[in-house]
């Protein structure tokens, strides 16, 4: 069978969260559930590494404002991620050339992430946490039963994740109203804040 449905699930998922992508597919590797995971994502260190940053990205993800951050400094990493990951998995299975894969995987994974972001931003507008929090939870229990679906069902899982892709999309189109407001007021903030600061750095005259 084609890896491509798995390609593409992989991808969507590497866009909202790449370090639980890493390490459910090295978990189900290594724990011999499938055998559809290269020995380079079962690798002790890999898995190791993949906890520690998925803890990281857990705790940073459900922070109004700093998940933005983490956002905006994974605009490279998550879709770098989803591409190498969608190469791995060619490689293994060989039904689909690697660049073909890696292609595919990253720029699914970037897409996923932007809008991932986009709605992040939409969010941090609302005061209260619990909707950021929830939206978290609900984002990384999405991704991670989707990958373990698609390692079982990889054709009904990629339709699933195309379905999200396209009503996330959607909906950040639908709020970009919203997000544009907030990016406008962030950049008078910083400007404000720059502005203040020269102006404290001038000695006072006489």
């Amino acid at each position: 069978m084609s890896v491509l449905p798995l390609v593409f699930t992989s991808g969507w998922a590497s866009g909202i969260n790449a370090y639980a992508v890493v390490l459910l597919f090295g978990l189900l590797g290594a724990t011999g559930v499938t055998d559809e995971v290269p020995a380079a994502l079962q690798r002790p260190d890999v898995l190791i590494v993949a906890a520690v940053l998925f803890v990281c990205e857990a705790v940073a993800d459900k922070i109004p404002y700093v998940d933005s951050v983490w956002d905006a400094v994974h605009t490279v990493i998550r879709p770098i991620a989803g591409g190498v990951v969608a190469a791995l998995l060619a490689g293994h299975n060989g039904s689909l050339p690697e660049l073909a894969a890696g292609a595919v995987g990253g720029s699914t994974a970037l897409l996923s992430h932007l809008v991932k972001a986009g709605t992040r931003i939409a969010v941090n507008t609302s005061p209260e946490p619990a909707s950021n929090i929830v939206l978290s939870l609900v984002e990384d229990l999405g991704a991670a039963g989707i990958v373990v679906f698609a390692v079982f069902h990889p054709v009904i899982a990629a339709v699933i994740a195309a379905v999200l892709l396209a009503a996330g999309v959607t909906v950040v189109v639908l709020l970009w109203s919203r997000i544009r407001r907030y990016l406008r007021r962030r950049r008078q903030r910083r400007s404000e804040k720059r502005l203040s600061t020269a102006g404290g750095a001038v000695p006072p005259a006489g």
